[in-house]
């Protein structure tokens, strides 16, 4: 699983343009798969869980629903996260010159796809063959 969910993470990074690196982490902030430069991945899991708590809250407490996704823009590149299933989450960095409606298009597709790569390793063999 962990070397699905690399490959797609690489993938996406070849699809968009200054995408500096990005991880797949539990909501629960445990470090699933990564590729981050520069960057270190358990910290920015841990971080990630802490922000999808808040995200969470808000979506909920606003009306909105629930969790999607949610991007911090800073003055160097933007932190993007975007569920994967219910129970994991994709983080991206990327530089600030990337193209965010790009970023989101992609990031959309491979959450998707990290998500199936979860289901179809978290259940049961006999569940699969059905």
């Amino acid at each position: 699983m962990e070397t699905d969910i690399l490959a797609e993470l690489r993938a996406l990074g070849h699809r968009v343009p200054h995408l500096a690196g990005g991880l797949v982490a539990t909501v629960d902030g445990m470090l699933v798969a990564h590729d981050t430069h520069g960057t270190e991945p358990s910290a920015l899991a841990a971080m990630t869980a802490a922000s999808l708590g808040l995200a969470q809250r808000l979506a909920d407490s606003t009306g909105q629903g629930e969790f999607r996704e949610s991007l911090v823009r800073g003055e160097h590149g933007c932190v993007a996260t975007y569920a994967a299933g219910g129970s994991c989450v994709l983080t991206l960095l990327a530089h600030p010159d990337a193209n965010v409606g790009r970023l989101n298009l992609e990031a959309r597709r491979s959450a998707r796809r990290i998500a199936a790569l979860l289901n179809d390793t978290l259940q049961p063999k006999e569940a699969r063959e059905h």
